[in-house]
Formats: structure tokens, C-alpha cells, sequence
């Protein structure tokens, strides 16, 4: 399996554009939609901008009716909760608008499939486009084909091998989710002697797999007290997650802290501990499944945490795609544009924060 091959959900590092240094921009608090919150910025590079996403019923896009517009979706098929989630995200949001009529594809991980999908609302001629490659690579001339017969290109999350493909990319931000996994399972065991970390990765051929794990370690610097001990790489589905799981159990008798980058695979992950009648740790997972938080905010498992990769993103490409059809900017913004990037901000959801959060969380 080689980087442009689709995991279940992420940013793939398909083009050396993508890799521009990052400047984080947040505006307000994370709890608000990220309608409100899209940073403007001045190049199609990825790291330019980033913004909190969370919640898209707080609103934040312009309601005020425009001209009616027709938004072509696609996106891979939904073979994974996330994935689930970020069709239903989409189509919710398009309900919103009394102007808006989203045309949605089945959806495929076969590439040439999506590419038949995506030229069919091509010449359907839709007038902007939302596309979540099932591999970005492979479908980046067929972004550039919309691109050339005049209709805008939101790129969600999995980026094409060029800026342009597309008029405005939003996604998640791997290295952010690791980043801020280790952060909070720093700040959990800093006054702990000699702590020990184990982690639970997803597909380790993918290049969101390792930003996760470096934007992990990198923040596992910080903490001198605290060692990782042990790494499985799992497959993003439960029987893995099990599997892996039960490997790093028996490899390690103790340990402190536990990260699982996928609440998928993170099921099968919960079986194996319980199986083993293992506690005395913490786990922080990622993604934010609606199970996960639930878990969470009963307050009775190891599970005390995740950090968000938010299937929301979807709804604010459809806020994006729509002010480009309609010739807006966004609120919030002085400028007359919508931006070239958006990057969205990886949160923690603990037990203090999780009925914020609620909301989002997917099946």
C-alpha cells in the first residue's frame, strides 16, 4: 500500500505543495461552527489557515437567500463511521438553505468509478463542486477538468496532487491531532515518575499515520518524565484494533496512557482490555464518535478522552461552495473571497467539554 492509497479518513501527502509550513490562525472558541470561523488566507497551500470546527448547528455561514445554486458531492464510499458521517453532515447542511440543492454521488474507493461520478456532474454542469478523493492523486486531472470548464473545486480533506484542482481545500489536521493527543496525556502524567506511553496507530503505509505519530512525539518531548514504550500500527477496522491491542497488552504488563488514532478501530481495541481485565491507564482516542463521547461522559471506563477529527468539515464545504457559486465572502472576514485553505482545529473532548461535543459525534 503506498501513501495515495485511501485510509478512512485524512489528509494524504499526494503533492509536495501540500507541505507548506503552517500558520495557524483561530478565531473564537472551538464549540463554534466552522462556518464562522474559515481564516482567510492568500495561497493554496493547506497550512495557511485553521479554524475550530464543531458544532454546525451554532450556524455562522450567510443565510440570507441568494441565487439558487446546484452542488455536486463526491466523495468515497461509506464503509467507515467517519465517512458515514461526512455524507450525512453534508446533506443536512444543504437542507438549510432554501437556495441550495446538493447532488450527491453514491460513492466509490474504486478510482476510475469516482472519476465516471465526478465527469457525470461535470456535464450535468453543477456549478461548484465538492469532491473528497478516494485518492486525491489519482483523481487530480478530473479536478482539473472541472477546474477548466469553469466550475469551482472544493477539495475536502484528501488533497489533489495540485493546487489547481481545486479553488479552496479544507480538511483536518493530522499532525494536530497527535499533537494535541500527546499534549493532553502530557499534562495527565507530568507528575509521574518514570510514565510509560503506548500508542495504537492506524495504517502506518499512509502519510496522515505518521503526521499523527510525529505531531505525538513531538509533543511527548515536552515531558521529560514520560517514555513511549510500545507502537502497534492497526488497520483502522475493529478486528486490528483487537488484534494490535492485544499485542501491546501482552508486550507491556503496565503502562500509563494509551492513544488509538481511530475510534473504529478503537472498539476492537476496548474488547482486547477488557478481555485482558486490564486498568490503572488512561486512553485518549480520535475522530470523535458519538460512542466515544458517550463512554467518555459516563465517567466508568479508561476511555477519558479523544481528539477530534471533525466529519464537519463537510458541512462547512458546502457553506464554502455555496458563497463561491453565489459570489460571497464569508462573515467574519474582510475579505471579498472565500479563502484557498481551511484548516480545522484537532480539540480534545474530555469529560468537562463533552456535552459541547455531543452533537457532532458520529455513529
Amino acid at each position: 500500500m503506498t501513501d495515495s492509497t485511501p485510509g478512512p479518513y485524512g489528509t494524504q501527502a499526494d503533492a509536495p505543495a501540500t507541505r507548506a509550513t503552517r500558520r495557524n490562525m483561530l478565531f473564537g472558541a472551538a464549540a463554534v461552527s466552522a462556518g464562522a470561523l474559515l481564516s482567510a488566507c492568500t495561497s493554496n497551500q493547506r497550512g495557511d489557515a485553521s479554524a475550530g470546527a464543531t458544532q454546525q448547528q451554532a450556524g455562522g455561514a450567510d443565510d440570507r437567500p441568494g441565487k439558487k445554486v446546484t452542488i455536486g458531492f463526491a466523495g468515497p464510499q461509506a464503509d467507515h463511521g467517519w465517512l458515514n458521517a461526512i455524507n450525512q453532515n453534508a446533506r443536512n447542511r444543504a437542507k438549510r438553505y432554501r437556495d441550495v440543492t446538493l447532488d450527491i454521488t453514491e460513492g466509490s474507493n474504486d478510482t476510475a468509478q469516482q472519476i465516471g461520478q465526478i465527469e457525470t456532474l461535470i456535464n450535468k454542469r453543477v456549478d461548484v463542486l465538492v469532491v473528497l478523493p478516494a485518492d486525491g492523486k489519482a483523481l487530480t486531472q478530473v479536478g482539473l477538468k472541472a477546474m477548466r470548464a469553469g466550475i469551482p473545486v472544493v477539495n475536502l480533506d484528501r488533497v489533489f496532487a495540485s493546487p489547481q484542482a481545486y479553488r479552496c481545500w479544507i480538511g483536518g489536521d493530522n499532525y494536530g491531532m497527535g499533537l494535541n493527543a500527546g499534549r493532553y496525556i502530557g499534562e495527565q502524567l507530568k507528575d509521574k515518575p518514570d510514565a510509560k506511553v503506548v500508542e495504537l496507530a492506524g495504517i502506518d503505509t499512509l502519510e496522515l499515520t505518521r503526521e499523527r505519530t510525529r505531531g505525538f512525539d513531538d509533543a511527548l518531548k515536552n515531558y521529560p518524565n514520560i517514555r513511549k514504550v510500545g507502537r502497534q500500527a492497526a488497520e483502522f477496522t475493529v478486528e486490528s484494533g483487537q488484534a494490535k491491542m492485544a499485542g501491546l497488552l501482552q508486550a507491556h504488563p503496565s503502562f500509563d496512557a494509551l492513544w488509538n488514532h481511530d475510534d473504529d478501530q478503537g472498539v476492537g481495541a476496548e474488547r482486547a482490555i477488557d478481555q485482558a481485565g486490564r486498568d490503572g491507564f488512561l486512553m485518549v482516542g480520535g475522530a470523535g464518535s458519538r460512542r466515544v463521547m458517550e463512554t467518555i461522559k459516563a465517567g466508568n471506563s479508561v476511555l477519558k478522552a479523544t481528539v477530534l477529527y471533525p466529519p464537519t468539515m463537510s458541512a462547512s464545504a458546502v457553506d464554502l461552495a455555496r458563497a463561491l457559486a453565489q459570489g460571497r465572502g464569508l462573515p467574519g472576514t474582510a475579505e471579498l473571497e472565500i479563502p484557498a485553505s481551511v484548516t480545522l482545529y484537532s480539540a480534545v473532548v474530555t469529560k468537562d467539554n463533552v456535552d459541547d461535543y455531543l452533537p457532532t459525534g458520529f455513529n
